[in-house]
């Protein structure tokens, strides 16, 4: 091949509101694509960079699902946190989110509000159970998901119980279908101009 090789996402800018790792994998895989990815952070950081460290430095496992990532911190709590994140929004194609059930809505940064300054932004969501239904709002961890989704029913030893799998495919295998569901969503607004929301709901990949 000849000429200069660019990456694939080169371009796409992402708003990375995410946290632990089904949000930030999905950002992770982008970023590896050749994604710019900016992550907002709170004034006490990602709670994954915590994970099974007790030293000052971030942990192994933060690192695993931020690395080549950019941070910013903005306190979400106070208006001039949230007007910053506004005023951010126009210059960004797309925005990631994985709180927990009703944070978002607490913030009042859903779509609407954030289609408002973008037109065109592609708004990604990751629930543990969905934005509708009887499980909606609970919280939602990997363990949760495979033994929801009935993943676990499938491992173990004959006549005994359920094992969960040792790799967390709940968390890393929605960030995989979020990191394609937002690639897809690019490739369309490339094409039509014309932004999208995506929600994802962690059982249902399982």
């Amino acid at each position: 091949m000849t000429g200069v090789q660019t990456a694939a996402l080169n371009g796409m800018r992402v708003l990375d509101m995410t946290q632990y790792e089904a949000g930030t994998s999905a950002t992770q895989m982008l970023a590896w694509l050749g994604a710019d990815i900016v992550k907002v952070e709170s004034p006490a950081g990602d709670p994954g960079r915590k994970v099974f460290t007790t030293g000052s430095d971030d942990s192994q496992y933060f690192l695993n699902y931020n690395s080549n990532k950019r941070s910013i911190v903005l306190d979400l709590k106070q208006s001039r946190g949230r007007d910053l994140l506004l005023d951010l929004v126009p210059k960004f194609d797309v925005f990631v989110e994985n709180f927990g059930p009703g944070v978002i809505e607490r913030l009042d940064l859903g779509y609407d509000v954030l289609r408002e300054r973008n037109p065109a932004l592609i708004y990604a969501r990751i629930k543990g159970y969905g934005l509708s239904g009887p499980y909606s709002d609970w919280k939602c961890f990997d363990p949760l998901a495979q033994a929801a989704s009935g993943a676990v029913s499938v491992t173990g030893h004959a006549g005994g119980p359920p094992i969960k799998p040792g790799p967390t495919f709940a968390d890393t295998g929605t960030g995989m279908q979020t990191a394609l569901a937002i690639t897809a969503a690019w490739a369309q607004r490339l094409q039509t101009g014309v932004g999208q929301e995506i929600e994802l709901s962690m059982q249902e990949v399982m």
